[in-house]
């Protein structure tokens, strides 16, 4: 016999509410809201439902939870590759136009959980305002490097006016993201990125492919 015997870890508060999370994304993805029961998501978790509401006071407690961490998780994870860039603001933009639109950002299981959360969204007033305040979040990061690139190629443009350009932008980036993640097959490799590339681009009047050359 081994004479040292395997420690154990408990694992903490947090990391339980993480777990729990986690578990319930994975079966709104599968099955959608209504679908994800408590008790598959304990099942999957491997805790017992008295420890679900032990964190959380309901089902719809834990769903708000779990779609607040998905959203901040999508955004976090598009902004990373630009957050300690080097080069010019429009080298800048153009990494985040890409980012958005290749993996791991751009995957079937995110589209999904987008598709399984709508309806909710729609009908309950918190989870509304998560999805107005990520939304708002994204569009004026977005905008803040729209601005930079602009004001870098000599081109003024009002507060007014670069709200309009982000909000458009973040709809061709949207819309590109849903379908890349909906029917990855439908487009070759490098596809979206080039698109949006293009696009983004055509809106603000920049060319955005080719990021090494000075403005």
């Amino acid at each position: 016999m081994s004479g040292e015997r395997r420690k154990f870890k408990r694992a903490t508060a947090q990391e339980r509410k993480e777990a729990l999370i986690l578990a319930t994304l994975e079966l709104v993805a599968e099955k959608g809201v209504r679908g994800a029961t408590v008790r598959d998501i304990a099942e999957r978790a491997d805790v017992t439902q008295g420890l679900i509401r032990h964190y959380f006071s309901s089902k719809e407690d834990l769903m708000t939870a779990a779609y607040e961490h998905h959203m901040v998780f999508i955004s976090d994870l598009t902004f990373a590759p630009v957050a300690g860039m080097a080069g010019t603001a429009r080298a800048r933009l153009a990494g985040f136009v890409e980012a958005s639109l290749l993996p791991p950002v751009v995957e079937p299981t995110a589209v999904a959980l987008w598709a399984g959360f709508l309806n909710k969204v729609q009908q309950d007033p918190q989870m509304r305002q998560i999805h107005q305040r990520t939304y708002d979040y994204f569009r004026d990061k977005l905008g803040e490097l729209i601005a930079a690139a602009l004001d870098e190629a000599g081109v003024p443009v009002d507060a007014a006016r670069l709200h309009h350009l982000a909000v458009a932008c973040n709809a061709v980036i949207d819309g590109l993201w849903m379908e890349g993640g909906a029917l990855p097959e439908a487009f070759e490799e490098g596809e979206l990125p080039t698109i949006g590339l293009e696009s983004v681009g055509a809106i603000l009047g920049l060319n955005l492919q080719h990021k090494a050359e000075q403005p």
